[in-house]
Formats: C-alpha cells, structure tokens, sequence
C-alpha cells in the first residue's frame, strides 16, 4: 500500500473493493468535499478495526472511505416528465 491514485482508480481496483479505505496526503474536490486521490495507507472490511489501527499508528490524518466498486453518476438523473397535466380523474371521464 502506500501508492498514491485516484478515488476512481482505488474504487475500480480489486483489492479494496468492499473495504474501508484509509487514504493519507488526499486532494478533495472542494465542491463535494469528497477525496479525489491519495495514498492508500491501510484497508479493512472492519471499519472499527481500521479505525482503530489507524489511531494506534497516530495516523488521525486520514480520510477513511467506504470502497464499494460503483462509480457515482456525476449528475443526477433529470426528474421524470408527466404524462399529463389533468388528475387522473379528469382521464378517466375523458372518452
């Protein structure tokens, strides 16, 4: 561990996929907070097991993330269009 990558590269990897992540020395996208790239100091499936490593080693520093293989959209999905303006009562009169 230790190589520095990027959140989508740490996430599409194999090795971390279902774990919690511990990354030091992260750049955060300053929109959503969320770590963008960092060095992968530890992993565990266990996040108080994780936690509590990283407090023993003094690494109180790190952005613990969850990896769980999926990409997040980047945008949400645009709302759903009506079919039709009138409730459904009107359209079932309407013959």
């Amino acid at each position: 561990m230790g190589s520095r990558q990027t959140w989508p590269q740490i996430k599409q990897s194999d090795q971390y996929r279902g774990l919690w992540v511990a990354l030091d020395e992260c750049r955060y996208d300053a929109r959503t907070a969320q770590p963008l790239e960092g060095s992968v100091v530890d992993a565990d499936e266990d996040l108080v097991a994780l936690c509590s490593r990283m407090q023993a080693e003094e690494s109180r520093h790190c952005a613990i993330v969850f990896c769980d293989g999926d990409e997040p959209s980047p945008e949400p999905p645009p709302p759903r269009a009506r079919l039709s303006s009138s409730p459904p009562s009107e359209r079932n009169l309407a013959h």
